[in-house]
């Protein structure tokens, strides 16, 4: 019962939020840039899906996600599991797109046995071009390629080496960025993070509809910018003369109380006392205002107010950057630059006008920050400290004035510049660059152990290799890795994590998230321990497993009619099993037949002396 209720609550919430995210785009529409990139969302329909999503997330996200497009883009919706599927071809966002999007569900329900996410990018990325594409994976991340395909698990490897090795170039190339949303802690973490990274797109985990709703408004945001007035800790705004709408999304959990929002001229607004001109909705987990020609002054909001609100605005005021990276690497600080833009060249800067740039965390902690220094034509300019943690992240640039105040957040994903992994069965550290102009040509790594340098091995472009020294005694002895790294003129030390080594070479490693994507990806056997890439299940077992499922098929297919039939047929009439089972049963029937027979003839045997 509490997975049917979890189940409900989700489909409740992004029904909810199909209405309200309409008009929170329409605030950020104005805002579009004059290119006006493809959305091309990529939905896993794959049976591990069934297991990885139970609540369905894939079906809601895909509401979220059409009521959060603009229109007037273009955009498309392509499923894959065995096979890939277009069952929204790409065309412009209208309200009769909408409509066939919203009547997609059944299709991101009906599952197939394999995941085949190497052709479903390329064939959503193949699709005609209009400008840059942003593909939005969505995925427990899980290769699984048919046996028809070859022997497993090499086949799955194969493509996920081409996935991550060309495919992801290609992308970079052509203008192809991949978004991806992990549906599951099982997923291939290491897959989407890589696909993002070298795409330059964002990769995070939702489990939840409201972390689904976060991971799509931070998709949106950083495809079709938006500008927003910081929200104060005492759920404070301000609102200058420019600003033409305003609308406010109010996160809050189920059972909390109500919202009021306050004018600056004392006026309590609630959803019950607001005037018409006001839209007011109100939903189990937010609130949704929006607020035509809002009176300058402060705002105020008042009563539950979550931590991922914000309010945005319409105006002739652009707050602008210079491109914002979606990977930022620990150790590296981040050049920005900012300034605002009006709609008359000739309208002088507001007064006081100030620019200041942050890393928050994901929790809303302030991990990093500085103020920009003016320099020609009003733009600042400034340096980022560099990260020193990883995870998902998000930058805020601020515009401050007189009565004046502008923000726009981008989320980011923070990865280690070198990540570092432990290889027992050969006593050593890998070691692999994750920043995209690290390699052996400008890295120079070593380890500082008891005073002794440590020179790690250069075997690859971006891969090094380091031997453990013997630890002769009980005690835990640290081992510090350096990484000195000259880029652009300058030289500059990185100081990875430092490790802990004992008599029994065990190595500690005292950060979880040193590996980085890459590393992460590999997995290193144990002295003794079966090589990585040895299958987990043979054949036999995949064929028990694939018999044992046929009673559900045939269900479904019954419960489907003839076209559910016909889907099934054309689905499997290739997978060398299905051969294979309907050869056992006609043997079978063989085997009956002939058996009965020879009982037939028997019996007539027995008869021939009464005749």
């Amino acid at each position: 019962m509490a997975r049917v209720g979890c189940r409900a609550s989700s489909i409740c919430l992004a029904m909810s939020l199909l209405v309200s995210c309409l008009w929170w785009g329409g605030a950020a529409q104005a805002q579009v840039p004059e290119q006006r990139p493809d959305v091309r969302v990529v939905v896993d329909v794959s049976g591990s899906m069934k297991r990885n999503d139970p609540d369905q997330l894939a079906a809601s996200a895909m509401e979220l996600l059409v009521s959060l497009l603009p229109g007037g883009v273009s955009a498309g919706v392509w499923t894959f599991g065995e096979r890939v599927d277009n069952p929204l071809p790409l065309g412009e966002v209208s309200e009769q797109w909408r409509e066939r999007a919203l009547a997609l569900p059944p299709a991101l329900r009906d599952y197939q046995q394999y995941t085949d996410i190497e052709t479903a990018l390329d064939r959503a990325a193949s699709a005609e071009v209009n400008g840059w594409r942003h593909l939005i994976l969505m995925t427990d991340g899980v290769i699984d390629l048919p046996p028809s395909q070859g022997d497993k698990p090499g086949i799955d490897e194969a493509s996920r080496k081409r996935l991550v090795e060309d495919m992801a170039s290609r992308f970079a190339d052509r203008g192809v960025v991949v978004h991806a949303i992990a549906f599951s802690d099982d997923a291939d973490l290491a897959l989407v993070e890589q696909l993002a990274q070298r795409t330059g797109g964002l990769a995070s985990v939702a489990k939840s509809p409201e972390s689904l709703l976060g991971a799509f408004l931070d998709i949106i945001e950083r495809i079709f910018p938006a500008d927003q007035v910081p929200l104060e800790a005492d759920n404070r705004f301000v609102v200058d003369p420019s600003v033409g709408n305003l609308s406010a999304l109010v996160f809050h959990g189920p059972d909390e109380g109500p919202v009021t929002l306050v004018a600056p001229d004392g006026t309590r607004y609630t959803a019950e006392t607001a005037p018409d001109d006001i839209r007011w909705q109100v939903e189990p987990h937010f609130d949704l205002i929006r607020v035509p020609d809002p009176e300058a002054g402060q705002w105020r909001l008042e009563g539950p107010v979550g931590a991922q609100s914000r309010v945005s605005v319409t105006s002739p005021w652009r707050l602008r950057t210079s491109g914002l990276p979606t990977t930022l690497y620990r150790g590296f600080p981040v050049p920005v630059e900012a300034w605002l833009e009006h709609d008359d060249a000739e309208m002088p800067s507001p007064e006081g006008l100030r620019f200041s740039v942050a890393l928050m965390s994901s929790d809303g902690e302030t991990l990093a920050s500085k103020q920009l220094e003016p320099v020609a034509d009003g733009h600042f300019k400034g340096r980022l400290p560099a990260p020193t943690q990883t995870g998902n992240a998000r930058l805020l640039i601020r515009a401050q004035g007189e009565e004046f105040e502008r923000q726009r957040g981008q989320a980011a994903n923070v990865l280690p510049a070198i990540g570092v992994a432990h290889d027992p069965a050969n006593q050593q550290l890998i070691l692999a660059a994750e920043h995209p102009r690290l390699n052996r040509g400008n890295t120079d790594i070593h380890g500082d152990f008891q005073g002794r340098r440590l020179p790690a091995k250069a075997v690859g472009k971006a891969r090094w290799r380091l031997s453990l020294p013997e630890v002769e005694d009980n005690t835990r002895q640290p081992l510090r890795l350096i990484a000195t790294v000259t880029l652009d003129g300058e030289t500059r030390e990185l100081a990875l994590p430092t490790l802990t080594l004992n008599a029994e070479s065990r190595v500690g490693i005292g950060r979880p998230d040193m590996a980085g994507p890459t590393l992460s990806a590999e997995r290193f056997a144990e002295e003794g321990e079966t090589p990585a890439g040895q299958p987990d299940t043979n054949v036999a077992d995949r064929f028990v497993e694939w018999v044992n499922a046929v009673p559900e098929r045939v269900h479904d297919g019954w419960q489907a009619g003839w076209p559910g039939v016909e889907r099934a047929a054309a689905k499997h009439v290739k997978d060398p099993r299905l051969w294979l089972v309907i050869g056992a049963l006609l043997l079978l029937c063989l085997l009956c037949l002939g058996w009965r027979r020879r009982r037939q003839s028997r019996g007539k045997a027995r008869e021939e002396p009464h005749v």
